[in-house]
């Protein structure tokens, strides 16, 4: 068994491990930054005395990451209230502000938030007022390709506590070609004591989808369709599969969607609607193989398989004519 493979079959169902290969499967997880939420699922399992103590380690460090993310959104709440402007929290973050079950074990980076586009110059300023610096030359190609073509401000990186902040307008590059509607995704976020937002439940999972699906080459997929997994095993119920049907369909994901439900299923077992996901498709298959792409090491594997899964994340981006400049700009380097 592949050590994703082995990583997904522990998550999936931690009581079927029978003396697996330890190293191979921490090694997976670490590098799919799951090891938080594989020691969870482990929690009440005996094992070997050396796997007990690097996964009591990962649930501390799990624990300091969620501090350290909770108060960073502060951080942001605090910047951003005189402006009055809503600010949503997103992917990690969002989970552990809200205690979903997606945040047990969950690894946190960056603080991504999503503001209306109209108000980003604004939300910017005050970011920048309050201690963030800007990671990209003002006025360089990155800079402008970030304002210009991409859902989001180039990123901010605070200059004392050295955390950084995606600001997003919406969940796609405008240059890609679903359409997500940015403004329903604010008027139907959800709002907690703090002040702060999160996403409505469907819209959650379908953020997730775009993220994988359509938007990225899936580098640690596997984190994010457990991500998916979890959120579908809270909320499932039959108005939340309408809705989730509904969002789809109003955000132009349904195929993305779709996608991500049938390998959360293929590889989790969650619960899922089969009129939305539809037949297993045969180029689920190379789905699959890209996300399990993992050997005992926690190295990738399958370098065709990956860069082409590279190629078709900037395809999906951006039309030929600009994938081909900006392709060119950065090969120039």
């Amino acid at each position: 068994m592949s050590a994703g493979r082995l990583l997904v079959s522990a998550l999936r169902d931690p009581g079927s491990l029978a003396d697996p290969d330890w190293s191979a499967l921490i090694a997976a997880a670490r590098a799919e930054q799951l090891l938080g939420s594989l020691a969870e699922r482990l929690r009440n399992h005996a094992l070997p005395r050396k796997t007990t103590q690097i996964l009591a380690a990962a649930r501390r460090e799990s624990a300091h990451q969620r501090t350290r993310a909770l108060w960073e959104a502060e951080m942001a709440r605090r910047a951003l209230a005189p402006l009055g402007v809503p600010v949503v929290l997103l992917k990690g973050t969002a989970f552990h502000a809200a205690n979903l079950a997606a945040a047990a074990g969950r690894s946190v980076g960056d603080l991504d938030i999503l503001v209306p586009r109209e108000r980003m110059a604004q939300v910017e300023a005050a970011l920048l007022a309050a201690g963030w610096e800007r990671m990209k030359e003002a006025d360089g190609y990155d800079d402008l390709y970030y304002r210009r073509w991409m859902h989001e401000l180039p990123p901010l990186i605070h200059r004392d506590r050295d955390r950084m902040i995606d600001v997003h307008h919406t969940i796609l590059p405008p240059t890609a070609r679903p359409t997500p509607d940015a403004r329903a995704l604010i008027a139907d976020s959800v709002a907690l004591e703090s002040g702060l937002r999160i996403l409505a439940p469907a819209d959650m999972v379908i953020h997730a989808a775009a993220h994988l699906f359509a938007d990225g080459d899936l580098a640690g997929g596997l984190r994010n369709l457990w991500d998916i997994d979890r959120l579908l095993r809270q909320f499932d119920s039959a108005a939340f599969r309408a809705q989730l049907a509904a969002r789809a369909d109003l955000h132009q994901l349904r195929r993305s969607t779709a996608r991500a439900l049938r390998l959360a299923a293929r590889l989790y077992g969650s619960p899922i609607d089969r009129g939305l996901a539809g037949r297993d498709r045969i180029a689920d298959r190379l789905f699959e193989a890209r996300l399990l792409a993992r050997n005992g090491w926690g190295q990738p594997r399958r370098p065709l398989l990956r860069f082409a899964f590279y190629v078709r994340s900037h395809w999906l981006r951006m039309p030929p004519a600009m994938l081909a400049r900006h392709l060119w700009v950065k090969a120039r380097r």
